[in-house]
C-alpha cells in the first residue's frame, strides 16, 4: 500500500514587483499551513518522503506544517502539469509521499487520479492549502495508474478561519 498526500501551497501574497516564484505566504496562508500541519499530525497522515516545488510559497508552506521527512526540492514541480507531477511521483521511494505544488496542475492531477472524488464542496477547484489523502494498492510508485481510494480531503480554511 502506498499513500499520497497531495497538497497545494497555502495562500500567497501578491506583492508588486516580485517574481512569481519568490512570492511568500500572506498571513492567512501562514495560519492555514500551520493548521493543516496540525490536522495531518492529528490524523496520522505523515509522510516518509516529501517532494516539494522550489517556489518560496511551497517551501514556506512546508516549513509551517512542522513535518519532517527526507525532502526533495524539485524545480520541475513549479507550476507543473499533471503528467509532470505523475512522472515525479513515479520516481518516489517512500511509503507515504507528500507532494507539495501549485494550481492548476496539482488540482488537475488530483482529478486525474483514478479515485472516487471526496465529498467536499471545494475538491473541484482545489483551493490554496487543499490536501487530498489517497491510498493506492501498489507496492511501487511506478504502478501509479492503479485505482486508489480517497481517504480524506481538507482545505486550510476548514481549520484556520
Amino acid at each position: 500500500m502506498k499513500r499520497l498526500i497531495l497538497m497545494r501551497h497555502a495562500k500567497s501574497d501578491w506583492a508588486l514587483g516580485q517574481p512569481d516564484a519568490a512570492r511568500p505566504l500572506n498571513a492567512r496562508g501562514q495560519r492555514s499551513a500551520a493548521a493543516m500541519g496540525d490536522w495531518l499530525r492529528e490524523k496520522s497522515y505523515l509522510p516518509d518522503e516529501i517532494l516539494c516545488s522550489t517556489a518560496q510559497r511551497t517551501r514556506e508552506t512546508l516549513d509551517l506544517l512542522r513535518i519532517t521527512a527526507p525532502t526533495s526540492f524539485q524545480k520541475g514541480l513549479y507550476l507543473a502539469a499533471p503528467e509532470k507531477l505523475r512522472k515525479a511521483l513515479r520516481k518516489a521511494k517512500g511509503e507515504a509521499v507528500l507532494m507539495l505544488g501549485h494550481n492548476p496542475g496539482i488540482g488537475l492531477f488530483a482529478q486525474s487520479l483514478e479515485v472516487t472524488p471526496p465529498d467536499h464542496p471545494r475538491f473541484d477547484d482545489y483551493p490554496t492549502c487543499a490536501t487530498l489523502i489517497v491510498d493506492f494498492p501498489i507496492t511501487d510508485w511506478t504502478k501509479l495508474d492503479a485505482p486508489g481510494e480517497a481517504v480524506d480531503f481538507a482545505v486550510g480554511r476548514d481549520f484556520s478561519d
